[in-house]
């Protein structure tokens, strides 16, 4: 079959009457449903079908030539993944069953009833993209790592958590339903929505709005833009970003922000896939895949009655959670290195020389900001650089700051040795199991260990060589 991924699938309209193929058309069209293929003699379906595949099939029954009921076996055998609706103005209980029991998605009597003609053909859409996703999802999954490989090579990683993530991410590039991109700030949602929207290769371009901060007017305004008159001021008409948007991606940052009243607007966006610009008598219907993120926890808003139950379900057809940096740590010599040669570039400067215990120092830090923390600690080390080896200090500024915050609250009102049944520790064996505590809450890192210690890294290292010493006795 001809390769077909960067192109709309049609509907496929089969019907001997133009009639019914021309209202069938306009109601589809008016609802903003296409593209729409139609025809009159049944013998073309099947090579249209081999030649462009198809959306859904809307079948007539009986026809000229070759009828609905001698084709719908074809077609769920030959083409699975397409699903078949028939439609037909013979009141047959029996010849439905039969459809059915064929592999028909579903069975209408003409004439048909617009509200229910437009419902059946948005749940069958529905599961196309379904099924077309989950084998998507089945090929990507179980290979070792994304196809597309150029789409993510802004993100540096090595993290399988996150190559799981590419991997996802290309399964669900083609399909139209809304994705939900979850992190915490500073974990690079917005570079994993720019590769979203490369390796969808939708035609138009990828448009961002951050919706933090904006009131429903100016939210609405942005977004569908207005008409001429529509308030005072508005001496021109405005084209919203969503119109910007048509055939890319609308990329909604900071959804959780999202005042209440925006969200209606939002959800009936998402539900009828038409808007009202402001001052507008007629609805524009909009085919841009829309993307949102944000770094907050929406289940706990819709607890709190801050975010609407409806619009969350319907925002995570696809949901995808960017894990800390904390829980791949792997990332942090690669990033590391990524920001030094840059912040040396951007500065005019040669890239300094990394000491070892840079890196284990980063390694015992959690990184509340993310990669950005990261990022600016990296450039402003590289800014007081002067000539060796890059200086540890403005790191240990930050992370011990972080690591000794526990120092600066009061001790337990209890002695802890008082709960020792047999003998006390020695001074000297009291001495070391601090050592040890200090070392395992630093992960290693013996010059953090040494300041929890309030002792110098050169004390702590020949306290340790004495302890040594003395085993070895």
């Amino acid at each position: 079959m001809k390769s077909i991924k960067n192109k709309k699938l049609p509907i496929i309209l089969v019907d001997d009457e133009e009639e019914i193929l021309f209202s069938s058309r306009t109601q589809l069209n008016f609802a903003g449903i296409g593209p729409v293929e139609t025809m009159q003699d049944g013998r073309k379906l099947i090579p249209f079908l081999e030649k462009h595949s198809g959306a859904m099939i809307i079948l007539d029954l009986m026809m000229p030539n070759v009828t609905g009921i001698e084709l719908l076996p074809q077609l769920t055998q030959r083409f699975p993944e397409i699903p078949v609706v028939v439609m037909t103005a013979t009141h047959d209980l029996n010849r439905a069953v039969e459809c059915m029991k064929a592999g028909a998605f579903d069975y209408m009597l003409k004439p048909v009833e617009n509200s229910r003609f437009i419902s059946c053909v948005k749940r069958a859409l529905e599961l196309r993209s379904l099924r077309s996703e989950v084998g998507l999802l089945k090929e990507v999954l179980f290979s070792d790592s994304a196809k597309n490989v150029s789409a993510f090579d802004h993100i540096i990683t090595r993290s399988r958590k996150m190559q799981t993530i590419f991997r996802y991410s290309e399964a669900i590039a083609k399909s139209t339903e809304p994705v939900l991109v979850i992190g915490e700030t500073g974990v690079g949602k917005e570079l994993l929505v720019d590769a979203l929207h490369k390796v969808s290769n939708r035609e138009g371009e990828l448009v961002p709005l951050n919706v933090a901060g904006l009131d429903d007017t100016m939210f609405s305004d942005t977004l569908f833009g207005h008409r001429k008159g529509a308030f005072s001021g508005a001496d021109l008409n405005r084209e919203g970003l969503i119109s910007k948007a048509a055939k890319g991606t609308l990329f909604l940052d900071e959804i959780g922000d999202l005042k209440e009243s925006s969200q209606i607007k939002l959800l009936r966006l998402l539900q009828e896939r038409r808007y009202y610009p402001l001052g507008a008598d007629g609805a524009i219907g909009t085919d841009a895949r829309i993307i949102c993120a944000t770094n907050k926890n929406l289940k706990e808003l819709m607890l709190e009655n801050k975010f609407r139950a409806d619009l969350y379900f319907r925002l995570s057809a696809h949901q995808i959670i960017i894990p800390p940096l904390r829980e791949r740590r792997e990332d942090i010599i690669l990033l590391a290195n990524r920001f030094i040669n840059d912040a040396a570039k951007s500065m005019g400067k040669s890239a300094p020389n990394l000491p070892a215990e840079l890196f284990q120092l980063l390694n015992s830090y959690d990184f509340p900001g993310n990669i950005r923390e990261l990022r600016a600690m990296i450039f402003d080390g590289v800014a007081m650089h002067e000539s060796g080896s890059l200086s540890l200090k403005s790191f240990q500024d930050i992370v011990l700051a972080k690591k000794s915050h526990d120092t600066t609250l009061p001790l337990p009102d209890e002695n802890p040795f008082l709960a020792f049944a047999g003998r006390l520790p020695t001074f000297e064996e009291a001495e070391y199991i601090l050592i040890e505590a200090a070392i395992q809450r630093s992960d290693g890192n013996k010059t953090l260990a040494a300041s929890l210690l309030g002792i110098t890294r050169q004390t702590l290292n020949n306290r340790l060589r004495k302890k040594a010493a003395r085993k070895q006795m």
